[in-house]
This record gives C-alpha cells, sequence and structure tokens, in this order.
C-alpha cells in the first residue's frame, strides 16, 4: 500500500528561491473531496503528464496515496468537470532532509506560498529551513483539496491573523 508521509509549512521569505528547481505549472481539479478526507483529484502540469490521484487518511501524518498516469486528453475533460480547482506553480528543491517542493499558488489562493518535505518515516528526523514559518501539518485548511474548495481569499480575517500571512 503506497503511504504518502509529510509536513507542510507556510513560507515566510524568499529564501527558497536560491535552491529551487525549474517551474512546474500545474492545475489540479478535485472530483471528489469527503469531510472524512478521502480525495479524487487530476493533476495536469504543463509539459502535459497527468496523473489521478486517490488519497485517504491513515495514522498521524501519513495518508495512502495512489496515483494513475492519465492521458492528457482525459485530464483536460475531467477539469472541465471539476467543481474545485487549484492552480499553482511547485518548485522542487535541492534541499536535505526529503523532498522538499514549494508550491506558489495562483489566482483567489494567491499570494499563499506553501512547502512541504516528503518524509521515509514520520519520525524522520528534519532540519525545517528558516524560510519556513508555520507548521501546518495536519491543519486541513490548508490542504489543496480545501484550498480548492474554500479558497484563501473567502477566509475570514481571524483565520488568515492567526497564521499571520502576508497579504
Amino acid at each position: 500500500m503506497a503511504l504518502e508521509i509529510e509536513r507542510r509549512f507556510l513560507v515566510t521569505n524568499p529564501g527558497w528561491r536560491l535552491v529551487a528547481g525549474p517551474p512546474q505549472p500545474l492545475r489540479q481539479g478535485y472530483l471528489s473531496a469527503s469531510p472524512d478526507g478521502f480525495t479524487v483529484r487530476m493533476r495536469l502540469r504543463a509539459d502535459g503528464r497527468a496523473w489521478l490521484t486517490l488519497k485517504a487518511p491513515a495514522a498521524g501524518i501519513a495518508r495512502h496515496e495512489f496515483e494513475y498516469d492519465i492521458p492528457a486528453t482525459d485530464a483536460e475533460e475531467l477539469w472541465t468537470l471539476a467543481p474545485h480547482r487549484v492552480v499553482k506553480t511547485r518548485y522542487s528543491l535541492q534541499q536535505e532532509g526529503g523532498d522538499w517542493v514549494v508550491d506558489c499558488f495562483e489566482g483567489s489562493n494567491a499570494p499563499l506560498i506553501l512547502a512541504e518535505v516528503e518524509l521515509a518515516s514520520p519520525d524522520s528526523p528534519l532540519t525545517v529551513p528558516d524560510w519556513c514559518g508555520v507548521e501546518i501539518t495536519g491543519d486541513q485548511r490548508w490542504s489543496n483539496a480545501a484550498l480548492a474548495h474554500r479558497p484563501l481569499s473567502t477566509w475570514p480575517q481571524d483565520w488568515i491573523d492567526q497564521y499571520r500571512l502576508q497579504t
């Protein structure tokens, strides 16, 4: 069974750009998202690669994750059917301690920038870079599925203030 183990952080300064790889524009359409955390997502990269992802809760910070390549034409059709969407640019990072990415959100989720690191196990040691701010691991309001359904631009100000997000 495939498991995704990741920690997530708000990004507070542009220092991550010093270790960033090339930009990867992404569109994600959420076909289904349940309150208990099960999601079905279509992702389409600008280079034409597309895949379908199913995620479900597991224990702690781990999630079950299953990904299947699909034709780009199918992904484009699913994009038009998806009731909730996210557009972002992803950067893979040359960073120690796991597989790091930074996502820069567009549209109604701009100017949100999040960092994620995939780990081998939940207790893997991790040095958090200084460009990371508040850890948001486990706060479902910050999941991509939740941001697709309830974008940052619709959040109450006290939610934003709670995390000192600069808007």
